[in-house]
């Protein structure tokens, strides 16, 4: 039987503790991508949804079937960010927010599998955003992490001081886009159940302490 990689246990760049920011290096993945506009709780959002995973699922199959490599398809992720990153913590203007939409992939996986992969999704009725899901590198570098539990509305506080006060704390500088993994089925988990990691890539020496308490 063909052994079942699961990135989120042996990727660390998958692994964060509640209560809790943490300082790492998260190297280059790729990802499954499709960009988008806007309220979270929109048609645009679930579009790119239902556009994403048939593809993922698709690939996982592929990849099992052409490759004798078989792996646990990875959670929905996504990169957010506004002209005002305001708009994710005190303002929380959903109507600001631009995102880009993700699942990772294995790195054995290439463009010509994942282009098959959404042929395949297009010939069981195509969902209607099909056609701009692309395969994309994403190398963030050093990061800041935690986990969250409990609703998306509530993360604010927690990215306030993220943002103004362990990083500027340890002489680090945001640098790149906030980067949410739901880690929960988001169909079928209360909200105040949801496990999310926040992630904000950096720069700086972050000379202090790696670790700190939100």
């Amino acid at each position: 039987m063909t052994d079942k990689t699961d990135f989120k246990k042996t990727l660390d760049s998958y692994k964060a503790e509640r209560g809790r920011f943490r300082l790492l290096d998260v190297p280059e993945l790729r990802y499954l991508m499709i960009d988008g506009h806007g309220d979270p709780n929109g048609a645009a959002f679930a579009e790119a949804v239902q556009a994403l995973y048939p593809v993922a699922y698709k690939l996982k199959f592929a990849s099992k079937r052409e490759l004798g490599r078989d792996y646990v398809v990875m959670p929905l992720e996504g990169l957010w960010w506004s002209d005002d990153m305001d708009a994710f913590t005190t303002a929380r203007d959903k109507s600001q927010w631009d995102w880009t939409l993700m699942i990772m992939v294995p790195e054995w996986t290439d463009a010509a599998m994942v282009a098959a992969a959404v042929g395949a999704a297009g010939a069981e009725g195509a969902p209607a955003r099909l056609g701009e899901v692309r395969l994309e590198a994403l190398c963030e570098g050093r990061c800041v992490q935690t986990l969250h539990v409990g609703p998306f509305d509530e993360e604010g506080p927690v990215l306030e001081r993220m943002h103004h006060g362990f990083i500027p704390d340890r002489g680090l500088r945001m640098s790149g886009r906030h980067h949410e993994i739901y880690l929960s089925d988001l169909r079928r988990t209360a909200p105040e159940r949801l496990r999310t990691l926040l992630r904000q890539p950096v720069t700086g020496a972050g000379s202090r302490s790696l670790m700190g308490n939100p």
